[in-house]
């Protein structure tokens, strides 16, 4: 029997490389073993790791020999940085930075980097019709993955890059999802122009597609590849909640600037991403065939898909 090979997967507890993990473990070909990567190998979800077969290794991305000896023997690699741990652009290039150094110099053979667009290519920061974040940023949890993936091509790292998108778990009830107004209509409400869609993806089918691009080869290295699930309007989400719920949802649409001045943690940010989902819907769509990534990942749910299988969260608040 040919030994398995090993891929690394960042964020290995969390929603993303969580996704990886559980992909690879239910492959029936069983084609590769899991070293996961974590910053606490005695926490309780590194430990449930562990107790499913997965190889827990400790890696903390400010300490870069950390990094570098958890990479090291791997044949591939799933690359994530989270951005919300601190809500800082410039702290994630310096992870980005680490990541890509520590994969050159360990020698992984293929990288997938889970990444966005850098929004800047298509509104520079001159543009008068969103606020400069963070100095010199739209989007600042876009803009820094989408600067960082030079950071792999100018080590020499054989990448994939995936952009990914929205995920349909933000709208659960808890977080952005659908909530009963006064008059007891549900409502889903976002800062997306009508007729404008918004692309959008189950967090656990970027696991499944990281996989299948690593037993594809070298097929998708120097490629990217723009992820979605769905591209749908506020007026389309909300019928598909109407329908899988059984009562009606409401869309209502709220101004960018409003969304920008809600106060709630990141509306500044969120304000602008929406804004920029809205400003150039069909270059942010247009870089996601949903047909050519079915071919990809058979099975890649869309929302109404996904919205069946997950009654509980659209409710439970």
């Amino acid at each position: 029997m040919n030994e398995q090979k090993k891929i690394a997967v960042a964020g290995a507890t969390g929603s993303q490389g969580g996704g990886v993990v559980d992909a690879i473990l239910a492959d029936p070909e069983q084609r590769f073993a899991v070293r996961a990567l974590t910053r606490d190998p005695a926490s309780p979800a590194a430990r449930a790791l562990a107790a499913r077969g997965v190889e827990v290794v400790q890696a903390d991305f400010a300490d870069e020999p950390s990094v570098v000896a958890a990479l090291t023997g791997v044949d591939g690699a799933f690359l994530v940085t989270n951005f919300w741990a601190h809500g800082s652009a410039a702290r994630e290039l310096a992870e980005i930075a680490t990541l890509a150094r520590a994969a050159a110099a360990s020698g992984v053979g293929h990288v997938v980097w889970s990444t966005l667009e850098d929004t800047r290519d298509l509104l520079p920061l001159e543009d008068p019709r969103m606020p400069v974040l963070q100095d010199h940023y739209n989007v600042p949890h876009f803009d820094a993955k989408g600067e960082g993936n030079a950071f792999f091509a100018a080590a020499g790292v054989p990448t994939t890059y995936l952009n990914t998108a929205f995920f349909f778990q933000n709208l659960a009830a808890s977080a952005m999802g659908a909530r009963r107004e006064d008059d007891g209509v549900l409502t889903l409400t976002l800062p997306l122009e009508d007729g404008k869609r918004m692309s959008a993806v189950d967090v656990s089918d970027i696991g499944r597609t990281a996989f299948a691009i690593l037993a594809a080869g070298d097929e998708y290295i120097g490629r990217t590849v723009g992820l979605a699930g769905d591209h749908l309007t506020g007026a389309e989400y909300a019928s598909v909640l109407s329908d899988v719920l059984g009562e009606p949802v409401r869309f209502r649409s709220i101004a960018y600037d409003d969304a920008r001045r809600s106060g709630a943690p990141g509306s500044d940010e969120f304000g602008n991403m929406f804004q920029y989902y809205g400003d150039f819907d069909a270059e942010f769509t247009g870089a996601r065939d949903l047909t050519s990534l079915r071919k990809i990942v058979p099975g890649l749910k869309d929302f109404r898909t996904w919205a069946q299988e997950n009654v509980a969260l659209l409710t439970a608040e």
